[in-house]
């Protein structure tokens, strides 16, 4: 009798704390979606890549199941929970970096062509038809977002809803500035052939020093990778030349619970060097 209300009171436990860890799940899976992959599909968007949900579920668990199987064929169980859950994470994070790089291309693209329209503005030129023939004499991404620009304006959309609705689609501050400055100045009646030459003026001026400023912190940006990056190649030099030095680490649980001390201490100095190496003008 005692046995069976064990088994049985075993079994409840069993249901509920699956009940809960299914619960968690769910709600971490339902987090996940808003955050990662709303967020990751929002940015192809905007790249004019067009992708469903479902795509970009299944790319992070093929990234989570290549980079766990090499971590375990690497260095084990460690290793390959480290990196599936780098993979999970390695798409959203590869999304936004190519969001990045875009938005870098077209804000140094947005200089030159604000001048052109200054002086299309100054040939006669309205300000849509000034976009118009800028756009489709540049190169992507600004003729993308410039084409889509045009094609909305002549469905009817005012132009400075087009230009507020182009700035938040590309995410660029610099753009930002450009459409609020241009809703101000055609409600005002300012010249905006004289407003786009400041803008680029400005624009140009916040590159050069941009460039001065990442020439003077590169030796600090490399100074954190090789000091980042040193542990790993004497881990790989001990290992091929003597392993029963790096061997030890990985058969108790002091020698884990060490190596992971190593990569905590490691990221936190190389993020503490990019951050005062990093220069916001």
């Amino acid at each position: 009798m005692g046995a069976a209300m064990v088994s049985v009171l075993s079994a409840g436990s069993a249901f509920f704390f699956s009940f809960l860890a299914f619960d968690v799940l769910q709600k971490a899976f339902s987090q996940y979606e808003q955050r990662y992959l709303a967020r990751s599909v929002r940015d192809l968007g905007a790249m004019f890549l067009f992708i469903e949900p479902r795509q970009v579920l299944r790319l992070n668990l093929c990234a989570l199941s290549a980079l766990a199987a090499a971590g375990w064929s690497l260095a084990g169980p460690l290793c390959a929970a480290a990196a599936a859950v780098a993979g999970f994470f390695a798409p959203a994070a590869l999304i936004r970096l190519l969001r990045r790089r875009r938005v870098t291309r077209f804000d140094g693209q947005l200089a030159e062509a604000l001048q052109q329209m200054a002086n299309a503005l100054r040939a006669g030129f309205t300000l849509q038809q000034a976009i118009d023939q800028v756009g489709r004499e540049a190169a992507a991404p600004l003729r993308h977002e410039f084409g889509l620009f045009i094609k909305e304006v002549k469905l009817g959309v005012p132009v400075d809803d087009a230009l507020e609705a182009m700035a938040g689609r590309v995410g660029s501050q610099d753009l930002d500035l450009l459409a609020t400055s241009t809703a101000i100045a055609r409600q005002l009646g300012g010249n905006l052939a004289e407003l786009f030459e400041g803008i680029a003026a400005t624009l140009r001026e916040r590159f050069r020093l941009e460039g001065r400023i990442a020439a003077l912190t590169s030796q600090g940006k490399l100074q954190g990778v090789i000091v980042a990056s040193l542990p790993v190649f004497v881990a790989a030099f001990l290992h091929s030349y003597r392993p029963d030095l790096l061997g030890p680490m990985f058969e108790s649980a002091y020698g884990y619970l060490l190596v992971g001390a190593i990569v905590l201490l490691q990221a936190a100095g190389f993020i503490l060097i990019r951050r005062l190496s990093a220069i916001d003008i």
